[in-house]
């Protein structure tokens, strides 16, 4: 039926509203209701940043921290000589198309979960979905193991050196622990995150990262393993991380009341996480690989050792500028999960409009880093003046490119949040494949623009990313979402849920109580999947994506 508080509904009143499939309007007290249809206050702009600013801040801190493990990692493979960083990049890129984005993006399918549970106070939603969310990528890591076992072949099947196919074989093969350490240790950083625990997980890879490099100088100079020191030293490092958290859960206590003892239920209930781990993958897969497939036109442009090499440094500092966004989307998918699942979906709508201004605010800021620097920062790797010339040319692209990247970054958070992973993926297959692709074969190679043609190509993906992604939150109905929220928490007038205990509430905030009876998930989510299929919001006609349908 169509919402009977149309003026409510959208995120910005004078936007078309869209169908609502639910039978009535959540109840709301009123001054949620004015949330609905005005522009936050400046107190409640102050408020809404300093609680993003408490998980996105240590989140990019950690982000900041793992990405000079890899700047680590890559100085070690420079030390060993020009085969060993060839064959070592080789491995890497390889290893973040068939394994790292896809164990990466099947855990961010139990965030829409948590963040919503922790908010409605279903403690051992938690608890399940983190076992769940482990066990599924332990078994998505079975036929990536396999795969990487035979990456010899594969990468000579599909033309690579001899040599280099040699060298990236073994530091892959000895990389093969690391998805089973992975496999844990994104769950359990989601887990935390979702409670708004993030500082605790900034100190763990503070120490991690501080012992990667004696790790490295001990495997690599002293008992001279060659590269496969090196990616041991990269597995040992997220073991440590891994057992750094799981020791802060159990001593700190945060796991007692969402704590489930592992059963059969583990194995039952999938559909809910499924609909939102695939897509969510399939998202996070569509952005990783575009860059991969960068750098494979690059090797067809005139002189490609040097349009490589280019792309390698301009691709390393996207990465420390996505350091930023990425830890704003992170941040605001846990507020608006926690909020929906605390039928407060007013507040969920301010984090929305707030972070997006956040995010235009990061995205200029990388603008103008990009151009005013774009004379020196390629000096910081290279000395070659056709590389620092091409450097010079793109760097400013990639500042345009993150002004709309950073949005499109912040608008998936969003969307995670409020367990709609499917729009995100359909907007990164349209923008980046059908969009950008095509422009930028016809820019690099038919306008012959060369290396900055194909930056000019991801300059449109990311434009049309930025503007389908803004349209889609600007239509959301926020009713809509607190009452999927509710479908997906299985919130109802039931029994209470169970008390929080004193090392919960050190965690969460005293002043967010939700004064509602919720339904105890030991009881029903784990029964058998019939029961949990009406969970599965993204294959459930009366609640895939219709919010963003036309009036």
């Amino acid at each position: 039926m169509y919402n009977p508080k149309p003026s409510f509904a959208t995120s910005f009143p004078f936007l078309p509203l869209s169908k609502t499939p639910f039978n009535k309007t959540p109840d709301l007290p009123n001054d949620d209701e004015q949330q609905l249809h005005r522009l936050p206050t400046l107190y409640e702009a102050l408020e809404e940043i300093k609680a993003i600013g408490k998980i996105s801040g240590p989140t990019a801190i950690s982000s900041l921290l793992l990405y000079s493990r890899a700047m680590i990692s890559m100085l070690f493979l420079g030390y060993l000589g020009e085969l060993e960083l060839a064959g070592g990049s080789l491995a890497i890129g390889v290893a973040n198309i068939t394994g790292y984005s896809v164990i990466s993006g099947l855990a961010m399918g139990m965030e829409p979960i948590c963040g919503q549970a922790y908010g409605a106070k279903q403690w051992k939603l938690l608890g399940l979905t983190l076992q769940r969310t482990v066990l599924l990528l332990l078994s998505a890591s079975i036929p990536i193991s396999f795969m990487w076992f035979n990456m010899k072949t594969i990468l000579l099947w599909c033309g690579q050196d001899q040599e280099i196919s040699s060298v990236a074989h073994t530091f892959i093969l000895f990389s093969i622990p690391d998805l089973l350490f992975l496999s844990l240790l994104h769950p359990l950083r989601i887990y935390l995150r979702t409670q708004s625990i993030t500082l605790p997980v900034t100190y763990c890879s503070a120490i991690s990262v501080l012992l990667h490099f004696p790790l490295n100088f001990l495997l690599v100079v002293h008992f001279k393993l060659g590269v496969a020191g090196v990616a041991i030293a990269m597995v040992w490092t997220n073991l440590n991380l891994v057992l750094l958290l799981s020791s802060f859960v159990y001593f700190s206590g945060v796991h007692k009341d969402s704590w489930v003892t592992p059963s059969t239920d583990c194995f039952r209930g999938w559909s809910s996480l499924l609909a939102l781990a695939v897509p969510t993958c399939a998202s996070v897969c569509l952005e990783w690989w575009w860059y991969e497939f960068m750098i494979l036109m690059c090797g067809l442009l005139a002189n490609p050792k040097a349009t490589i090499a280019s792309m390698g440094i301009l691709i390393q500092t996207t990465s420390l500028v996505y350091c930023f966004p990425s830890a704003l989307s992170v941040g605001v998918s846990t507020r608006v999960g926690n909020e929906l699942g605390a039928d407060r979906p007013g507040k969920a709508r301010i984090s929305m409009i707030v972070s997006l201004f956040c995010a235009v605010a990061i995205g200029l800021s990388a603008m103008l880093f990009t151009t005013l620097m774009r004379h020196q920062w390629g000096k910081l790797f290279t000395s070659d003046a056709e590389i620092l010339e091409l450097t010079a040319v793109a760097l400013p692209i990639v500042g345009l490119c993150e002004l709309g990247n950073c949005p499109q970054t912040t608008g998936c958070g969003v969307l995670r949040g409020s367990a709609r992973p499917t729009i995100g993926a359909n907007i990164n297959l349209g923008s980046f494949y059908l969009v950008g692709m095509p422009v930028a074969i016809l820019m690099g190679f038919v306008i012959k623009m060369g290396f900055a043609g194909l930056w000019l190509g991801l300059l449109a993906a990311q434009a049309s990313c930025a503007f389908l992604m803004l349209l889609v939150l600007c239509r959301t109905d926020w009713m809509v979402q607190v009452e999927r929220a509710r479908v997906l928490t299985r919130t109802s007038n039931k029994p209470p849920p169970l008390p929080i205990s004193t090392k919960q509430q050190e965690y969460s905030n005293p002043k967010e109580t939700n004064n509602k009876n919720k339904v105890d998930f030991e009881g029903i989510l784990c029964i058998n999947d019939e029961l949990v299929k009406s969970a599965s919001l993204e294959k459930n006609p009366l609640l895939s994506n219709s919010d963003t349908n036309d009036h």
